[in-house]
């Protein structure tokens, strides 16, 4: 049997042709050069779709250098491309389109709103949704604040905390706004008049995204940090959903959200529901229900949206020790686990993707 090719699809960052996450992919590589898999990465723009050929980045793990080598289609992708508003992600969808009959690691996931209302559909996971509605005027905002003192306005393409306002509302009836710009950057707290709550909402969202509106987990901790815990699901050399490793994330002073790139800091996840619910007892059980629910979610998605390989669960913990879905992530990074000292996990994290693909190409050469 011929040795598999996996190819990493991915997206240049910029006109300068960056690629985001290439210490990852280099040791994908070497991974893949352990157990049999070659690994190359490309975008669509090194496509050559007249002569169907690629004009590869392939990591030489010997000599820890990236080179350019042409090469033939791959037997399977794996498919890394976020979202960006660029032409680069139009020629994306093109690629997506013209080679989708390709044996894919992982098809791409909905948007937060539609993936909400997919696994609303399943009884067992309401009680761990908090309530959201399509925000598509002020009006939604405000039926949401009638029933609950906190909710967030999020993009529903949105990653890494981007365009995430928080809306508390106060004894007096006003309402303080605080949340992270398009670019990461802190918006700092300010207190709003309720009659200029639908302004300052409209002034918000006046980019045109499109945005929901979300029940709030209070996840302060003593001296106002907010935290929520990142899990990795990911299916394993069997073709078998795993859960990867979970971690704790704090966000930084004044920061509404916990993401790494903005900030964040990486704890263990024992450590910080130490912290956070103290008893013993009652972290083995959170623990046992947020690994059932990751396989769970992993699952129905997969076969609710097409062939998945990995996805990344936000999670919040309340002091009851009720776990949340804040989000899902289907291109996630890896840092949290190096960075949090679970090393182990980070391990996994990397071999995971080359381990699954090796299985796949196996069970489509089977007759």
């Amino acid at each position: 049997m011929a040795a598999p090719v996996l190819g990493i699809l991915t997206l240049y960052l910029n006109d300068r042709r960056l690629i985001e996450d290439k210490h990852v992919y280099a040791k994908m590589t070497a991974v893949g050069k352990r157990i049999g898999v070659a690994v190359y990465v490309f975008t669509p723009e090194d496509v050559d779709d007249r002569r169907l050929r690629i004009y590869a980045h392939i990591y030489e793990p010997e000599k820890k250098r990236w080179t350019r080598k042409w090469v033939r289609f791959p037997h399977l992708i794996y498919d890394r491309c976020r979202i960006q508003k660029s032409g680069r992600f139009e020629k994306l969808l093109s690629f997506r389109r013209k080679y989708g009959h390709l044996t894919f690691l992982n098809r791409p996931l909905r948007n937060k709103w539609t993936v909400y209302r997919t696994l609303g559909k399943f009884p067992a996971f309401r009680m761990h949704l908090p309530l959201t509605r399509a925000y598509r005027s002020p009006q939604d905002a405000l039926l949401l604040l009638k029933r609950f003192p906190l909710v967030f306005l999020k993009p529903v393409n949105g990653t890494g905390g981007r365009g995430v306002l928080r809306i508390v509302r106060l004894p007096d009836g006003d309402f303080m706004l605080q949340g992270r710009n398009r670019s990461r950057r802190i918006v700092p707290a300010r207190r709003v008049r309720r009659h200029m709550l639908p302004a300052a909402l409209r002034r918000w969202t006046a980019q045109g995204d499109r945005y929901i509106v979300q029940q709030g987990i209070r996840t302060e901790l003593d001296g106002g940090r907010v935290h929520d815990y990142r899990m990795l699901v990911q299916k394993n050399g069997s073709g078998q959903w795993q859960v990867t490793g979970c971690a704790g994330r704090i966000g930084p002073a004044g920061s509404v959200t916990s993401n790494l790139h903005g900030g964040g800091q990486a704890v263990p996840m024992s450590v910080l529901l130490k912290r956070w619910i103290g008893h013993e007892g009652k972290i083995a059980r959170v623990r046992e229900t947020a690994e059932w629910f990751g396989v769970a979610v992993a699952r129905t998605l997969e076969a609710s949206f097409g062939d998945l390989c990995e996805l990344a669960l936000d999670l919040a913990i309340d002091r009851a020790g009720r776990v949340w879905l804040l989000e899902v992530n289907p291109k996630p990074a890896r840092e949290v686990f190096i960075r949090s000292g679970d090393r182990a996990a980070y391990r996994r994290a990397i071999s995971r993707p080359v381990e699954y693909a090796l299985w796949l190409y196996r069970q489509k050469q089977t007759p």
